[in-house]
């Protein structure tokens, strides 16, 4: 049987904000961080998060890069198939990650990077391959705007809480972090969605009116249980 993560690589972030709704999660899908580099193959992974804070000029220089507390000494952290959120308060007129540290990244198989920030070096990051999801380009570096303190601990990303271990879903709509407890709900759930969708798809393109079919009443629900059926 496959596993909830194998199967959320099949249900869209749309469908997974209404089955987290269900349950009155309603900030779940980050605002800010949109696809930059993506094959169009859905990412699923376990949230490594990082966190900046606002610039403090006798903290945030280059020098700094080369403290124990740094993202590059975060990015020889992250374990292999996590995805990498990183919370940058929205800040988006510096950089915090370019060619090389998303190169690294890529030896470190992380499946992805996820930020409401910005990134720099954007012809170097599309050819390391990582799969990225930001909120704009910009020249400078981290440390012209932001100072980065942590990682692995509680951060907020584009409106949204996001704990270490939280799930994300990333894909042509947006990012979104499913609560680890609520992972299995969301999967099952997600994929049962998923197919009535396509049904529903099917019966549109066929000419049948919206009331009644969407969402269903009980006698189109009865007509989707026999179509499932049949396909078995």
């Amino acid at each position: 049987m496959a596993s909830s993560l194998e199967i959320l690589r099949n249900v869209t972030t749309g469908t997974i904000c209404t089955m987290l709704l269900k349950k009155g999660i309603r900030r779940s899908w980050m605002t800010g961080p949109m696809p930059l580099a993506f094959s169009g193959k859905r990412v699923v992974g376990s949230a490594f998060t990082l966190r900046f804070v606002p610039v403090r000029e006798d903290l945030a220089t280059p020098a700094s890069w080369s403290n124990p507390i740094s993202t590059r000494a975060a990015i020889e952290e992250m374990p292999e198939g996590c995805i990498a959120i990183a919370d940058a308060m929205g800040v988006t007129d510096s950089g915090i990650f370019g060619d090389i540290l998303c190169m690294r990244m890529v030896k470190r198989k992380v499946s992805a990077l996820i930020t409401d920030g910005a990134m720099r070096d954007k012809h170097g990051v599309l050819a390391t391959g990582l799969p990225v999801w930001c909120a704009g380009i910009a020249a400078p570096a981290s440390v012209h705007e932001l100072t980065f303190v942590n990682w692995g601990e509680p951060i907020g990303c584009g409106g949204c809480a996001i704990f270490p271990g939280d799930i994300i879903v990333a894909d042509d709509d947006g990012a979104v972090v499913i609560p680890k407890d609520l992972v299995d709900f969301v999967a099952n759930e997600g994929a049962e969605h998923e197919l009535l969708e396509s049904w529903l798809v099917q019966e549109v393109e066929k000419g049948q009116k919206l009331p009644g079919l969407y969402p269903p009443n009980e006698d189109n629900k009865k007509r989707y249980e026999e179509w499932k059926k049949s396909r078995k």
